[in-house]
């Protein structure tokens, strides 16, 4: 299911965040990430079984470190594509001593904006 960036909370929980990046398969995805993927070419990329991939991509996508995009076909197969949705993370601690998650998102370009726009106006059409 493709998450509307648009409505994105930009501070998921702390743990949330840590306890999807806590295993070597979810860093990994995201090292492979360099540009938009699909879920075949990571599992392929990061030799992961492909169902452990779309499990690790929908973790990641719920926590706001991935953004999923659907890339329409004329042949009607869509395909979603994955981007890492962040630049960088700092986990901290308050004087109260709660975590703190804060990322710095890359700016998106116009015309991507408007892509994914289109995407979704034709995908309620």
């Amino acid at each position: 299911m493709e998450r509307d960036p648009l409505q994105r909370d930009d501070t998921p929980e702390p743990s949330e965040v840590l306890d999807a990046l806590s295993d070597d398969a979810a860093t990994s995805i995201i090292a492979a990430l360099d540009e938009p993927k699909t879920a075949s070419q990571v599992s392929e990329e990061c030799d992961i079984p492909l169902s452990t991939t779309y499990r690790k991509l929908d973790t990641l996508a719920e926590v706001d470190l991935l953004e999923e995009s659907t890339e329409i076909r004329r042949d009607g197969q869509h395909t979603t594509r994955y981007t890492v949705a962040f630049d960088e993370i700092t986990v901290s601690v308050t004087d109260d001593n709660e975590l703190v998650v804060e990322m710095s998102r890359p700016e998106r370009p116009a015309d991507e904006r408007l892509a994914d726009l289109w995407s979704r106006v034709r995908e309620e059409t």
